[in-house]
This record gives structure tokens, C-alpha cells and sequence, in this order.
């Protein structure tokens, strides 16, 4: 897909993406009557990013796009007419595993890039250094977060309570709502894997968990359970005497720590030691042309250098997964996919909703039609390389190469189980203009288009839109991707953290009844 994306770089109002294709992508907004080449002229108005027809489609014939399918016509559809929601849907065909045919021995680099990160004493490479406070219940967040604020920099007045450790990037309370009205067994277990997988992560020098001391996730059961005695200090809420002691007891904490983690320095790291969660939000229907496949090139730039990156959002990969099992290096690895296909299908069954339920309104405004659609143009962040193995949310990732981890679609609940599993730094997509952080990790913006660059230039890192153009190909966008990772992951700030993102977008995958 990559490379007929790269090569059709010409003036003409629409790209084609793939040979076989019977629809093209509108490059900008197209007037009715507009020539799209050779005999073909628009019937209608063609919003930017949406779809043509470039060929006659009869009733109940596939649609495709990047050579695959992506729905059925609902209605004969002649050449030059909008192909989207109102004569095409999603509809039923096999897919062919092939369980590893297009797993390929990694072309590894002889010449390994670096960032400038922060290696820790038991040996792990951090891209950020924070003190982390975790709530383990709601009832503690209240709790958790007057202590952050005690630390918290003042844009307006200046004030910063850090100015003395200017190697810490913040103190940051990361909470949730649930620990105490859920159900055990597998809920409780994702819930103690994604904090387990925080009090651990490489970015964070030290670590505080609140409590009340009554939740269902007791800290001493968390504690036990990730094996986090001696890593982390905690404190029960109603042990302390109440809201006011704890709060002054961790904020003594916090400042007994802050010159112990202020003494770091920077150092050359190789890339081999960067894990890099893959999340799009806010798609329309030129994220698959140019953003998620300028990601995917610099993913395969990453992997070349024995790094890791962490593909997820498992609805988004629904009737795309079969392209992802042609890499996985063994079958078993493939069969892990599908068989998460497989819970999400009866998941959506049980709650009375479709796959294809999962897109937002503005993904339809942006001309994206089907789930199936959406998922193709998803999963080409994840580049062209194997699929080395398959992952449960929250669970630790070990690279190298491409990692699935099973995840729910939505954005901050997704990259929070990407971060929990090691992600030390984020990459996310955006069409219609997401904003996002991710702490302790950096997010990096990259957009789809220069619309919505230059509209939203304060939140956004990449204009990734020059491909539309032809002022860039997908793997020139890729190389400038990859070496603004290197740059992030070496401490420079990104707009998500130049506007304090990240905090309240800590969302764990919250699974089973509210009691």
C-alpha cells in the first residue's frame, strides 16, 4: 500500500491507490464537474479525503480501496459519483489467514541511530523523568491530585515549585474511576496489571499508590500481586488518620525523593531500547494516505533498528487482521490474533452492537464509510515488517519488531494499556485534529493534511499532508518521523506536553459490572 501511494504522486485531483482500486481518494475538495482523469468527471461534489467512483460498480459488487475490499455497493454506482454511506455498507466475505506466507527475515541497519535518554540503575532507558502518583480507587483521586498540584509549574504567574530540579519533568497524578465498585477476576486483573505496569514504567524515578483502605483493589493485594514490595511507597487514606495527613505525608514523601531524581543525566542510548506505541484518533479518509503510512515507514525504520512498536486498537483492525496474520512469524502468533477477534465479535454480540458500530461521527464526516475501511488505513501505522507477537492489555511487551496488544479503540484507554506494557513514548495520527498527551510518555502529533495542521499548528507536531501535494513521499515523511522520535525520546518537548497533556487521559480498560 505504501509503495502505489508513493509512486502515483502527480497533480491530479484524486489518488489511486492500488491497481485494482475502484474508487479514488479526493486530494482537496472537488466542485461538481471537476475532471478526475481521462474521460471521468465529478457528478457531485467530492469532500476532501472522500471517495470517487473510477469505475462502474453494480449493486451488491465490492468496493475497494488499497486492493481490498472495504464494503458492497448498495446501488449501481457509475464513474464519477461520492461512493460513502449512502450507497455503500459493510457486508460479509472470506478472508484468507495465511498464517505467516509474508514473513520476511528483518533487514536489520549495520548502523544503529541513538537518542540521548536516561538509563536507569536497573538498566531500562527512559525518554522522561517524573514522580508518579498513582490512586488505586476514585477515592483517592482527590487525594492524589492536591498533591500534584503542590508541584504543579504556573504558565500564568511562573511560579515552579520544580525550578530546583530541572532534570525532573513533573509530578504527575495519574487517576481513575473504579478500584472498589467492580466485580474480581478478570476486571481486577486488568486493572492491577495497567497499574502494576505504571508503578514499574522505565519513566517514572519513584512512585507513590493512594488508597481509602476499604476499595475491592487493596493495595496490599495490588502490591502482592505485580510484586511491587520495596518498588513503591503507598498509603491508605483512612490508616493516615484522613484526607489532610496523607496528603501532607505523601507531599513530605515527594520532596524527600526530588533531588534523588533530579540526579540523572542524559546519555547516548541505542534505538534498540525506544518502545513505541502506534494510536490514531480523529481519522478521516486521508489518515490512510499519508499519515498512518508515513508512521508505518518510520515503524519499519524503528524495527531495522531492533526497536519495538506496539500496534493495538482491536476493533480497528476488524476485516484488516488478515493482512496481519500473512506476517505473524508462526502460526501461533496469528492464532493469537484471531482469537481476539473472535472475544471482540462475541463482546459486541453480547451488548447488543456490530463491528461496524465503531466510528465516530467525524470519521464519517471525513469520509471513511465502513469499519473495515477505517482498520485497513489503521494498521498501516504498523509498517510492513513481522508480526512477532500478540499481547493482553497492560501486559509487558518484548520486542524487537511489530507487538499487537489487545485494546479497545478508544484512544486514551488504548495507549493507556500501550504505556502500562513499556511504551516510553507515543506516536498518534489524527485527520479531523485529536489533542492528546500520554504521561509519563511523550506524545507526537502527526496530521493528516495541512488543513488541519496549520488550524491546529499549537497541537500538532508532523504536517504529514505534503504527500498530497507531492512535496513529500511516504517514506521521506517516514524518515522525518523516525528522526523527531529520536529527538523526543532525547527530551525535547513535543505540543502535547508544551500544554500539559497527559494527566487526566490515564483511562484503564474498565471490564466487567459496576456493583
Amino acid at each position: 500500500m505504501q509503495s502505489d501511494t508513493t509512486q502515483r504522486q502527480d497533480v491530479t485531483p484524486v489518488l489511486v491507490l492500488h491497481d485494482s482500486d475502484n474508487v479514488a481518494i479526493a486530494r482537496r475538495m472537488i466542485t461538481q464537474g471537476s475532471a478526475l482523469g481521462g474521460s471521468i468527471v465529478a457528478k457531485s461534489a467530492i469532500p476532501a479525503g472522500h471517495k470517487v467512483s473510477v469505475a462502474s460498480i453494480k449493486t451488491g459488487e465490492p468496493i475497494l480501496r488499497y486492493g481490498q475490499i472495504i464494503g458492497f455497493a448498495t446501488k449501481d454506482i457509475e464513474p464519477g459519483f461520492h461512493v460513502h454511506l449512502q450507497n455503500m455498507a459493510l457486508g460479509e466475505f472470506e478472508k484468507d489467514y495465511a498464517f505467516g506466507v509474508a514473513a520476511r527475515q528483518t533487514d536489520y541497519t549495520d548502523t544503529p541511530a541513538t537518542f540521548m535518554g536516561i538509563r536507569r540503575s536497573d538498566g531500562r532507558a527512559a525518554t522522561r523523568n517524573y514522580v508518579g502518583i498513582l490512586s488505586s480507587v476514585n477515592c483517592s483521586s482527590h487525594v492524589a491530585n492536591v498533591v500534584a498540584d503542590v508541584f504543579k509549574r504556573n504558565p500564568f504567574t511562573g511560579a515552579d515549585p520544580l525550578a530546583e530540579f530541572p532534570n525532573v519533568d513533573g509530578v504527575v497524578a495519574l487517576t481513575h474511576k473504579t478500584g472498589c465498585g467492580m466485580t474480581g477476576g478478570e476486571p481486577l486483573n486488568v486493572l492491577r496489571r495497567t497499574l502494576g505496569g505504571y508503578a514499574r514504567h522505565v519513566n517514572f524515578s519513584h512512585v507513590i499508590v493512594l488508597g481509602l483502605g476499604c476499595e475491592v483493589n487493596q493495595i496490599g493485594g495490588l502490591l502482592e500481586d505485580q510484586r511491587l514490595a520495596g518498588r513503591v511507597r503507598s498509603m491508605d487514606i483512612q490508616a493516615m488518620g484522613g484526607a489532610k495527613n496523607t496528603v501532607t505525608a505523601a507531599v513530605e514523601f515527594v520532596r524527600n525523593v526530588l533531588k534523588e531524581s533530579n540526579q540523572v543525566t542524559r546519555e547516548p542510548i541505542p534505538a534498540s531500547e525506544l518502545i513505541v506505541g502506534l494510536q490514531c484518533g480523529g481519522s478521516d479518509g486521508l489518515s490512510g494516505v499519508t499519515a498512518n503510512p508515513a508512521l508505518g515507514a518510520a515503524s519499519d525504520i524503528l524495527v531495522r533498528h531492533r526497536g519495538t512498536v506496539i500496534l493495538s486498537e482491536t476493533p480497528e483492525t476488524y476485516g484488516a487482521e488478515h493482512l496481519l496474520t500473512r506476517r505473524a512469524v508462526s502460526r501461533e502468533v496469528g492464532e493469537k490474533l484471531i482469537a481476539l477477534m473472535e472475544w471482540w465479535d462475541a463482546y459486541f454480540k453480547r451488548e447488543g452492537a456490530v463491528m461496524n458500530d465503531n466510528r465516530s461521527p467525524g470519521n464519517m464526516a471525513g469520509g471513511i464509510s465502513t469499519i473495515v475501511e477505517k482498520s485497513l488505513g489503521a494498521m498501516a501505522k504498523g509498517g510492513t515488517t513481522n508480526l512477532v507477537d500478540v499481547v493482553k492489555y497492560g501486559e509487558t511487551v518484548k520486542g524487537p519488531g511489530l507487538v499487537f496488544m489487545d485494546t479497545p479503540g478508544y484512544d486514551p484507554v488504548s495507549a493507556t494499556g500501550q504505556v502500562a506494557g513499556g511504551a516510553n513514548l507515543i506516536c498518534f495520527t489524527t485527520g479531523r485534529g485529536s489533542v492528546f498527551g500520554c504521561k509519563p510518555a511523550p506524545s507526537i502529533k502527526l496530521a493528516s493534511n495541512t488543513a488541519t495542521y496549520q488550524r491546529m499548528k499549537d497541537d500538532m507536531d508532523v504536517n504529514c499532508g505534503e504527500i498530497l501535494s507531492g512535496g513529500e513521499t511516504v517514506e521521506e515523511c517516514g524518515k522525518r518521523i523516525f528522526d523527531l522520535i529520536l529527538r523526543v525520546a532525547s527530551g525535547e518537548r513535543t505540543k502535547s506536553e508544551e500544554f500539559d497533556f497527559g494527566a487526566d487521559e490515564f483511562a484503564p480498560w474498565v471490564l466487567g459490572a459496576t456493583v
